[in-house]
């Protein structure tokens, strides 16, 4: 059983925590017209009664749209953080004071608190898991096998979450249905290059109150994170490198007009480094022993594994806080390396970081919001693994984001949806 406590149980003031929590989440629905006529729908039909949903998610003002909808929708709901740096306090307390929303995510723990609040959103025993990275999923399937038999489903949110989805599903070891929210069209081509692109620059311009110009701004990955990340940078009159390990991904990077090279390159001439890709030791001591004095390492990436501190810390003969959010490293010769954030998602773990744009995670808690509907109404059409989000209902977000903006579009006629379903139409 798990002993971590809500967080009304651990801050001093709990009142004003939650007045400045529900200030931050008005403002958040305000510019989130899907979740707005998704939380009006879950109002009147109560789709996910009698549900109990278990989420690790990073829990701010516009996560906290999402949790309070599931909740409004019938749903008893346990929540934590799926990022020590992540939470927001004042928004943690005010999701703890709704009547179906249990919230232990607290800014700034450290692993064994992390993982005890996990433990403490498992003893609702979910019917429904909602992650942001898979911790969720691993714990239930590691510590308490004997609560699958009742999840019914679940949702994953984000690139590294579904790919530690689909390694476990490989192996045999994916127990119930998870939808790869991350991998639908509505998630990546707006959450991804926009979400991840604008917010991971303004976070790191707002932390060091430097300019993009004229820097050379190394991307380490051309995912849909990393082509959002270099998008920006180009359009902040950055130069852009681009470090790749897949052929094709690199061809396209050099094709779009960037420089592409190895790391081992990139960090002669760099002056910010940036990862997206989701993998360990990205930029490591080899790295490190070349770069220039001054220069910014960054990580966009869900977990704090693609900048080696360890390996940064070896070298250093000095270390000090330089700003709020900016650990410097003094190497033996002088120069100084600093990291934002630990090297932790920086775009939500840095001091001053708010997350993605409010108007991206409308588009991406919508598409979370109906898959768990449908995990909950279908759940026995789907069998234990990975599975795409059906067309219809990322399609069903897009529309009424459309909808909302007041923005037209066509429809097949008849005749073109017969042409484009028939093999038989020749020269």
């Amino acid at each position: 059983m798990g002993t971590y406590p809500p967080i009304s149980e651990q801050l001093d003031d709990v009142e004003s925590a939650r007045a400045e929590g529900h200030r931050k989440m008005d403002w958040a629905r305000q510019h989130m017209p899907i979740m707005t006529t998704i939380q009006e729908e879950f109002v009147a039909d109560k789709p996910l009664e009698g549900q109990r949903i278990g989420m690790a998610m990073h829990v701010e003002a516009k996560t906290a749209v999402l949790v309070e909808t599931l909740a409004e929708g019938g749903a008893e709901v346990a929540v934590t953080g799926c990022n020590p740096l992540s939470t927001h306090d004042d928004v943690s307390a005010a999701l703890d004071e709704h009547p179906n929303i249990t919230c232990y995510a607290k800014r700034g723990v450290d692993d064994e608190g992390y993982y005890e609040a996990i433990e403490s959103v498992i003893d609702l025993e979910p019917t429904i898991t909602v992650d942001d990275g898979m911790d969720m999923v691993a714990a239930i399937h590691e510590d308490h096998p004997e609560l699958i038999e009742t999840v019914v489903g679940g949702c994953e949110e984000t690139t590294t979450g579904v790919h530690r989805l689909r390694a476990m599903d490989e192996d045999g070891a994916l127990d119930y249905p998870v939808f790869a929210v991350n991998d639908t069209p509505m998630k990546r081509l707006f959450d991804n290059v926009h979400g991840t692109g604008e917010s991971s620059l303004a976070t790191i311009a707002m932390t060091t109150n430097l300019s993009w110009a004229g820097k050379n701004v190394v991307v380490g990955g051309y995912g849909y994170c990393g082509k959002g990340v270099a998008k920006k940078a180009a359009g902040q009159n950055a130069n852009v490198i681009v470090t790749e390990v897949e052929p094709r991904r690199a061809l396209e990077a050099h094709m779009e007009g960037y420089d592409v090279m190895p790391m081992a390159e990139a960090a002669e001439v760099g002056d910010v480094f940036i990862t997206t890709t989701g993998n360990r030791d990205v930029i490591t001591k080899e790295h490190f022993e070349v770069m220039k004095d001054g220069v910014l390492l960054a990580n966009a990436g869900h977990f704090d594994v693609e900048v080696n501190l360890n390996d940064l810390a070896d070298l250093a003969v000095a270390e000090r806080d330089a700003r709020d959010g900016v650990h410097e490293y003094e190497m033996e010769d002088g120069r100084r390396l600093n990291v934002i954030a630990e090297g932790r998602l920086v775009n939500l773990a840095a001091p001053i970081a708010l997350g993605h744009p409010v108007e991206v995670m409308d588009q991406s808690f919508g598409v979370q919001s109906a898959c768990v509907r449908e995990m909950v109404e279908n759940g026995e059409k789907y069998d234990a693994g990975v599975h795409d989000v059906p067309d219809e209902l990322d399609k069903e977000i897009a529309e009424i984001k459309l909808d909302a903006d007041g923005v037209e579009f066509d429809s097949l006629s008849d005749e073109q949806k017969e042409y484009m379903g028939s093999w038989q139409h020749g020269t």
